[in-house]
């Protein structure tokens, strides 16, 4: 068997790959071994006498399907589950976008003159204090209070 790394080492540089991409033509392996130059190696490339063996790569298809279902919320029940609730989902993260929501809303029923002054301003102090768990028990306090909203 002929020595062909130089052809090789070459052929790698031009097609930009590894040596161990580079794949050579059984049937012209006389013609490959006469070329020295990389100008000879092109020509060749362009012949089709040496060529590139692409990449093995790990299919991406299951992972593919498997990340459309748990979009749509599936495999995600207790039996996948590794860490506490607090690891998945920080607890300090949750109360900042709830408060930010709860303040936000506060804000647009007193710009909108649907709160007074004195009212906003108690709403907003329960609400610093962790009496609305959520957006919609606010809106269940504000109904019991006779005031409504959208």
């Amino acid at each position: 068997m002929a020595d062909l790394s130089l052809q090789r080492r070459l052929a790698a540089e031009i097609l930009g790959v590894g040596e161990t991409r580079v794949r050579f033509d059984p049937e012209r392996i006389s013609e490959i071994e006469s070329a020295l130059t990389k100008d000879d190696i092109r020509r060749l490339i362009k012949d089709g006498a040496i060529w590139a063996e692409q990449s093995g790569r790990n299919s991406r298809a299951r992972w593919k399907e498997r990340h459309e279902k748990r979009k749509k919320g599936h495999r995600r029940g207790p039996g996948k589950r590794k860490g506490s609730k607090t690891a998945r989902e920080d607890p300090h993260k949750k109360w900042v976008n709830t408060i930010r929501k709860i303040r936000r809303y506060l804000k647009w029923l007193k710009d909108n003159e649907v709160l007074d002054s004195s009212t906003y301003r108690r709403l907003r102090q329960l609400a610093k204090g962790g009496a609305f768990a959520s957006l919609s028990d606010l809106k269940r306090h504000l109904s019991e209070m006779g005031i409504q909203v959208r």
